[in-house]
């Protein structure tokens, strides 16, 4: 959520400041701005609610140029997005941008009213501008001297970047629960919130940890840690694969419909990567991994949003297959309760980003509570959940833009089904052919090739959804998380108000909700729970439900003009999970087509939950 860049350098930095806002468009926004200051010490400052683009023709028109300069994409916490709360903020000589929430930010207000401090924004950003130029007021020393005096005052969660048109030559930054990096250029140092916006500048970052302020100049960085000391932190030279493709959408009409038709190829490296002679390798987890995965009895794992639905799946797994006992719960309950750590528990955090506050919280969090080592699965090789993380799997998914997860679903699925399998056999009790999953998984990115192929059966389906307001997903076992995700899916970008249940449970409650204009979803696979499951579509039938099922073509229903069924081509049941997420993705997609909302920016959500 929100984007930061700020630049300090011997040229015109406005192009690199918008190029940048651009590249973080995909971590969701309402507003954009930027301000710079030229050699002369002019501040200029444009503002615009709206997409980057509004803010590129507005700096057209006013012929903006600076050295030094800091622009941001806000996303709303306090205040509505108007051009009065969009960033940068200003107090006096003072200019900052900022990500995250001051928790205690109204009596911090309160208190600078009383300084005479006069406000232009709801904003939380606005009270730092002030509390820092304050500060400065009082003991005008070194503005990074400043910044260690206004720190303690500030509860919450931020990565601030400020500057000082007393001193325009430099930018002073903060860390402290929300993502910032350093990027090393030629006769220039930048600020961002993500490696992606310094990719057209650099390939060399520095990763500040928590409590860094770090102070850059065009030629010089300097980094303190929390307890105020100089230190060095390590220059990661990023050989990034990413290029012109990964962010060029054609021939796609969507980022989301490019990741879509993306996921054969994510899901066949995924799958190639983790596989020797045959049989699954965890490699990458260190030569000692063995004899941890030996001593665990438990897993714990802790995600949100679309990861906890990989985490849902993933327990059907491992309990089934590596007979261990899993819990699974939503990072932002887990941090705020207290828990108790099982005997021999593994902890495993999910994340897309690798930047999900609440996940990253529950992390730390879990470092002294007795857990035998902490795993995470992510797509995002340098962010912090992965640097914090004992043990890491990176999914490898490729850039993924689009707000609403896809491939980085579906191989997060693969690899957990991977791991699964591994420790199944590490613990000597997998009673399923190895080399028989590792032939299907090996099948799988074929498999999803024929689901691709009947997206404009998917797409005639859709229609149906035009003026409908709300839809219900079914599923059992492992596919009840799949009908989850599929709800969530059609919520996030077509606004459809969509609910999820375990088949079994509709008649405790949601049979009341049938009708002949509620569109009911069903996900079928020829499992052991065929025939249940079919006994909870005749209970939506005979009420007058609108049945929508997605099903393998080798099972066979009573024809019924309630009844559109979707058949699928056939697959082993262990991967159905990853398979009807294909569809489910699919489906909302046309839907919020049909709708005509923004497919890849939905309204109010952003990529990466920084807050």
């Amino acid at each position: 959520m929100c984007g930061i860049i700020g630049a300090v350098a011997q040229r015109n930095i406005v192009n690199i400041l918008l190029e940048g806002l651009r590249l973080l468009e995909y971590r969701g926004y309402d507003s954009a701005g930027l301000a710079v200051i030229n050699h002369n010490n002019n501040l200029q400052y444009l503002r615009k609610v709206g997409k980057v683009n509004t803010l590129v023709e507005a700096v057209k028109q006013y012929s903006l140029s600076g050295e030094t300069g800091i622009a941001h994409t806000r996303w709303a916490t306090h205040g509505n997005p108007t051009e009065s709360n969009a960033h940068p903020h200003i107090s006096n000589n003072i200019i900052i941008v900022h990500n995250g929430i001051i928790e205690n930010y109204q009596l911090l207000r309160d208190i600078l009213r009383q300084r005479g401090y006069s406000f232009l924004s709801e904003t939380d950003t606005e009270v730092i501008a002030h509390l820092i130029h304050w500060e400065q007021c009082q003991k005008n020393n070194l503005l990074t001297q400043v910044i260690q005096r206004v720190i303690p005052q500030l509860h919450g969660t931020y990565s601030i970047v400020i500057m000082d048109n007393l001193n325009p030559s430099r930018l002073v930054a903060a860390r402290s629960g929300s993502p910032l990096i350093i990027g090393r250029g030629e006769e220039a140092n930048f600020f961002a919130s993500d490696q992606r916006a310094l990719l057209p500048v650099t390939r060399r970052f520095i990763f500040l940890e928590e409590g860094d302020i770090a102070e850059i100049t065009n030629k010089t960085i300097c980094i303190w840690n929390n307890i105020g000391k100089i230190v060095e932190r390590a220059e990661i030279v990023y050989q990034i694969k990413t290029d012109m493709k990964d962010i060029d959408k054609s021939p796609y009409c969507h980022y989301m419909q490019k990741e879509i038709y993306e996921q054969p190829l994510a899901i066949k490296n995924t799958i190639e990567k983790h596989l020797c002679s045959g049989l699954i390798t965890m490699a990458e987890l260190g030569p000692d991994i063995d004899i941890l995965l030996r001593q665990v009895q438990h897993v714990q794992i802790i995600a949100c949003g679309t990861s906890y639905h990989s985490a849902m799946v993933s327990r059907y797994w491992l309990e089934a297959l590596a007979k261990l006992p899993c819990d699974i719960e939503i990072a932002s309950e887990f941090r705020y309760r207290k828990s108790i750590v099982r005997s021999g528990s593994l902890l495993i955090t999910l994340s897309q980003s690798g930047e999900t506050a609440d996940t990253l919280a529950a992390l730390r969090l879990t470092k002294n509570m007795g857990y035998l080592g902490s795993l995470t699965i992510c797509n995002v090789a340098c962010s912090t959940l992965v640097r914090e993380s004992d043990f890491v799997l990176i999914t490898n998914a490729g850039t993924e833009i689009s707000v609403a997860s896809t491939k980085s679903f579906t191989t997060q699925l693969t690899l957990l089904l991977m791991f699964v399998i591994y420790i199944a056999r590490i613990r000597g009790i997998n009673k399923l052919s190895e080399k028989q999953i590792v032939h299907a998984l090996q099948k799988l990115p074929s498999c999803i090739e024929q689901i691709l192929l009947l997206d404009q059966a998917i797409k005639h389906l859709a229609e149906v959804f035009i003026n409908k307001e709300h839809a219900l997903f079914l599923g059992r076992g492992t596919l009840y998380p799949i009908a989850m995700e599929g709800a969530l899916k059609l919520k996030e970008i077509s606004y459809i108000h969509a609910e999820a249940y375990a088949a079994g449970e509709l008649k405790h409650g949601p049979l009341a909700l049938i009708n002949p204009g509620m569109p009911v979803i069903v996900i079928v696979s020829n499992n052991e729970l065929l025939d249940k499951l079919k006994s909870n579509i005749e209970e939506v039938r005979t009420r007058g439900g609108q049945l929508y099922i997605f099903a393998e073509k080798n099972i066979t229903f009573t024809k019924s003009k309630e009844m559109k069924v979707i058949f699928l081509p056939n697959i082993e049941p262990l991967l159905a999970p990853i398979y009807y997420a294909v569809p489910m993705q699919m489906l909302a997609y046309h839907i919020a087509l049909i709708k005509g909302t923004d497919v890849d920016q939905p309204r109010n959500l952003a990529k990466s939950v920084t807050v």
